[in-house]
């Protein structure tokens, strides 16, 4: 197994969590994949290690022509790239609190290697709890609270994580990485989290020929009410407060999509179709306990001043 990771020393903290994303299928709003890279740059985090893609990936299936190989750009003659499967951590933190980053590329083959891999890197950086995140695509209101959906290792953590405005999920069907992942992590005795994230996506014309499809690429709302629970979850006090005018421009810029759709093809009835969605959808707002005091204390603070 050691031949499959490479771990480099790291500051040591009372308290490492890790969160970890692929570029897999289930990526919608770009939260598996870009989410990981995105906190890696906020936090100036430092590659400590690896998972060598050793087994992993498939080079060619017989029939297909490039959907399998890594992609090069040559000029003149001369590699400038050469795009390969990678599986890197990343660590950023303090003597209290540690966070390690994960962002790989789901494994095509041999998955209970990796799996098993994966977990004994796990058990090397000592971490005390994994968060690996996803998102799948789903009608619903682009501004409200993303619907989070969970799954979980250890029974015992359910209580705590009922707290967090999660649904546990009743899915049944392929899994994904994450899903194997917390499956094995049990068998280790290791907390291991799977969010997924629900991103809008509308169909406004599903009887037509030409459907007018509306999604968002990279949902910052939803990388936002992910991070927060996250935090929560990790004992974590990351800043997020580029994510929040991140998450603020996207509903605005639906806004105006929406309106810029509704003026051009009326016929779709898109504010028709965006109310009925709201009548049957039900928000679970995250509310962290002290969020609840920070909002009484101002509270307090503004009727003692007026």
């Amino acid at each position: 197994m050691d031949e499959l990771l490479t771990i480099d020393p790291f500051p040591h903290a009372q308290n490492l969590c890790l969160i970890a994303g692929w570029r897999q299928w289930a990526d919608a709003g770009s939260i598996s994949s870009e989410l990981p890279l995105y906190l890696i740059e906020q936090t100036g985090a430092q590659k400590v290690g690896e998972l060598k893609p050793y087994g992993f990936y498939l080079f060619q299936v017989p029939g297909t022509h490039g959907m399998f190989r890594p992609m090069i750009h040559l000029q003149e003659g001369y590699r400038q790239t050469l795009q390969r499967n990678r599986n890197e951590f990343y660590y950023t933190g303090d003597a209290e609190n540690g966070l390690f980053i994960f962002i790989g590329d789901e494994p095509q083959i041999n998955v209970e290697r990796y799996v098993e891999a994966f977990g004994h890197a796990c058990q090397l950086l000592g971490v005390r709890r994994v968060v690996s995140v996803g998102g799948v695509y789903g009608a619903m209101p682009f501004n409200r609270e993303r619907q989070i959906s969970c799954l979980y290792s250890l029974p015992q953590m359910k209580e705590a994580l009922a707290e967090t405005a999660v649904q546990f999920s009743n899915y049944e069907g392929g899994a994904t990485i994450g899903a194997y992942l917390v499956d094995h992590a049990e068998t280790l005795g290791l907390e291991w989290v799977d969010l997924y994230a629900f991103v809008p996506a509308y169909n406004f014309s599903p009887n037509n020929l030409e459907p007018q499809l509306l999604s968002i690429e990279s949902d910052y709302k939803a990388w936002y009410d992910l991070m927060r629970r996250i935090n929560h979850l990790c004992q974590l006090s990351l800043d997020l407060s580029d994510l929040q005018r991140r998450s603020e421009r996207l509903l605005r810029g639906m806004e105006e999509k929406i309106n810029a759709l509704e003026q051009e093809m009326p016929q779709l009835n898109v504010r028709e179709f965006l109310a009925e969605l709201e009548e049957t959808f039900t928000e679970q707002p995250f509310v962290p306990l002290g969020d609840v005091w920070a909002a009484e204390l101002d509270n307090l603070f503004r009727d003692r001043d007026e």
